[in-house]
């Protein structure tokens, strides 16, 4: 079983970055590509139980958040964050790690070097 679980986007350079920054320093990661196999219900609500932080920091409030005419204010609480991950997976912040039960959002990247 790898060491460091990273729910990993290949589109996006900080996910690539920090893949690397394991990479050099002798991680062992398992690769979620999130978007091609989304986490189920259960798994998203164990990674925003178990979320260093705030849970409406694991929703990205981009372009298309914003094209969905979505309101920050709506996705403070979990049951709620689960709910539009689950329907909308390209809305989850990343990278996300995951180190025995603890969640961190690799944004900075001193964040997820942290955790190796």
């Amino acid at each position: 079983m790898a060491e460091l679980t990273i729910y990993h986007n290949p589109n996006c350079s900080t996910s690539k970055n920090v893949l690397a920054l394991a990479a050099d320093a002798g991680v062992d990661v398992e690769i979620v590509q999130y978007l091609k196999n989304p986490p189920s219900r259960e798994r998203l609500t164990w990674l925003v139980e178990h979320l260093d932080g705030p849970v409406s920091d694991l929703v990205r409030k981009d372009p298309f958040f914003k094209e969905l005419g979505l309101d920050p204010a709506d996705y403070t609480e979990p049951a709620a964050v689960v709910d539009l991950l689950e329907e909308y997976p390209r809305l989850m912040q990343r990278p996300l790690l995951v180190k025995g039960n603890r969640v961190v959002i690799g944004r900075p990247k001193e964040r997820a070097t942290a955790l190796f």
